[in-house]
């Protein structure tokens, strides 16, 4: 007999245009939610299924035109975002787009600034965007030139941990032990080699530029917010956004969110802000989880959990890095009666 006193919990999506954002204050709501959004980023565009970078571009870049009201120039790298939303003759986005070389974006968006600053109009705004290759690679030499120089751009990277427009090769940003196209699972030491690579968050934060910041698609929220306070500042400015790649990590199409939150819940990526080479703001982690969980969900690592029996040396030892940088940035609270 059916309890006449109860009801089904009825749930809804709150990260959209839709009815369940009703049930939401306007400041709870992302900029998806109005119908003011600009959609940056329209239908038609080629990104695989479950695409971090184009859910990151997406947001990051329609936070942005909500800041400017509009008023805003983006320089693209080439690379997949740069591949997949404007296949010749089309194109998907919906604001004023430079495409550049693989390494020169940083410069371009400097010269757009300096155009703009020369005819007044100091009221539109850039942004230059790349992946980790285009960023932390090819295009490294003229990012570091546009901080120094103080340029007043924000430089966006989409980090998916490899050139996967190209076939999924090794960055300085690739992981260490993880599989890619130049660095096969095979050998003494599978995957990527460990003590190689780059950080260049704090690269950028070296340079003292005025904002730099790391966001993940696992927190559009605050995502929006760095984005938005970053077209507030003038200077430089650079935000590094994780962006999983199902194709590339090997990962499932409907787990992009969730591989991108257990990437910040063990401390590999850690969320935080810091302004004139000075940490400001940590995102504290709420839920401590291990490496493992995270390193299961992608077959990039699966020859750690080969059959014949788990790497477990090359686990700790990625453990280890995530319990660096929960120490390093201070991402639990420790309870210091206890």
């Amino acid at each position: 007999m059916t309890d006449q006193t109860s009801q089904p919990v009825k749930f809804y999506q709150t990260g959209t245009h839709t009815v369940g954002n009703r049930l939401l204050d306007d400041a709870k709501r992302t900029v998806q939610s109005s119908m003011d959004r600009s959609n940056a980023i329209t239908s038609g565009h080629r990104a695989c299924q479950g695409c971090g970078e184009a859910l990151g571009a997406r947001y990051a870049l329609d936070a942005a035109m909500r800041a400017t009201e509009g008023q805003l120039v983006a320089v693209n790298a080439t690379g997949c975002l740069e591949v997949f939303t404007t296949p010749y003759p089309e194109t998907s986005w919906q604001l004023p787009w430079l495409h550049s070389l693989f390494g020169n974006a940083p410069a371009v968006a400097t010269g757009v600034a300096a155009a703009l600053r020369v005819k007044g109009r100091k009221d539109v705004k850039v942004v230059a965007q790349g992946g980790d290759g285009g960023t932390t690679d090819i295009g490294f030499g003229c990012l570091s030139g546009m901080f120094e120089r103080n340029d007043d751009v924000l430089y966006i990277c989409y980090d998916n941990e490899a050139y996967m427009n190209t076939g999924v090769q090794r960055s300085s940003a690739t992981p260490p032990a993880a599989r890619t196209a130049t660095t096969q699972a095979i050998g003494d030491a599978p995957g990527n080699v460990f003590g190689t690579g780059k950080n260049l968050p704090l690269i950028a934060m070296a340079h003292n530029i005025p904002y730099v910041a790391t966001a993940s698609v696992a927190d559009l929220h605050d995502l929006e917010a760095k984005v938005t306070k970053a077209m507030a500042i003038s200077g430089s400015r650079y935000i590094h956004i994780m962006v999983p790649c199902p194709l590339g990590w090997g990962s499932a199409s409907d787990a992009t969110i969730s591989v991108a939150r257990l990437a910040v819940e063990s401390g590999l990526f850690p969320l935080f802000e810091a302004e004139n080479g000075t940490l400001t703001k940590v995102n504290k982690i709420r839920r401590l989880v291990q490496v493992e969980g995270y390193l299961k969900m992608q077959k990039r690592f699966a020859h750690l959990f080969a059959k014949d029996g788990k790497d477990q040396d090359s686990i700790d030892a990625i453990q280890a890095m995530a319990n660096h940088n929960i120490e390093r940035f201070g991402l639990i609270d420790v309870d210091t009666t206890s």
